[in-house]
């Protein structure tokens, strides 16, 4: 896990300086299909913070766990990321993300094959899911341009 951490690092490394280099007006522009900005793609990707800082932290303590689907338009619906400040949405999403690559650091081996369900999905892993949340995060900030 030493080693995920250490490309989460990278990669927040990478695209923070890409993201303060947007500016609040290209940040708010419809970029994907569908109509979300780069607002609410970082939006996103704090909530996906946010839900697997829970994940990452309670599977560590439980034989297995099983967490509430995601409904990802409706957290993007409440919680408005194209009405906040740019500069906070980056610094929260680098900020946190840094904290989750020192979490992810420190899971305990014995506990990385736990199994986490999320809504009707099947079960996977401790260690898929920590993989999983890089592995997502990269596939949006390509999207904004930020990897």
């Amino acid at each position: 896990m030493k080693e995920l951490s250490e490309k989460l690092i990278s990669v927040v490394d990478v695209a923070e300086p890409k993201l303060r280099a947007i500016g609040a007006a290209e940040s708010a522009k419809p970029v994907l299909h569908g109509g979300w900005s780069r607002k609410q793609v970082l939006g996103h990707l704090i909530d996906s913070a946010s839900n697997n800082h829970q994940r990452f932290v309670r599977s560590s303590l439980q034989p297995s766990l099983e967490f509430p689907s995601y409904d990802q338009d409706g957290n993007i619906k409440i919680q408005a990321p194209q009405e906040a400040d740019w500069g906070l949405l980056v610094s929260l999403w680098a900020a946190y993300n840094r904290y989750l690559a020192h979490i992810i650091a420190h899971l305990p081996e014995s506990k990385l094959e736990t199994k986490v369900r999320i809504g009707s999905g099947e079960p996977v892993t401790l260690s898929f899911l920590a993989n999983d949340y890089l592995t997502h995060m990269v596939h949006h900030l390509k999207q904004i341009g930020a990897a």
